[in-house]
């Protein structure tokens, strides 16, 4: 996968159901290893699974759908999901906000 310009991406919002099977809890690692990677190179933003629902959301930057599309492709737990990817036009959150002023 080729490197992603940040300056040049959207954000996605990707939400995930997904259905377990004995085979499962296998892959969980190597998926999570690679999850990891991708919120270090800064492509997720946020990573969230519900267990009692079987879903997931992921905010993403990427410059298409098709490069979400690709980057979910590589997860070992891809046969499990089924997928639904919307652009964002407005994405906010207090990690985006400056920091609140503190009076000595």
């Amino acid at each position: 996968m080729e490197d992603l310009n940040i300056n040049d991406s959207n954000k996605y919002q990707v939400t995930i159901h997904f259905e377990m099977d004995d085979e499962f809890m296998s892959y969980v690692p190597p998926h999570r290893l690679y999850i990891n990677s991708l919120i270090e190179k800064g492509v997720i933003d946020y990573y969230s699974v519900s267990m009692e629902t079987q879903r997931c959301w992921i905010i993403m930057n990427a410059a298409s759908k098709k490069a979400v599309n690709k980057y979910l492709d590589e997860s070992p737990l891809k046969k499990y999901w089924t997928v639904e990817v919307d652009e964002l036009f407005v994405y906010d959150s207090q990690n985006y906000r400056l920091p609140a002023v503190q009076l000595n």
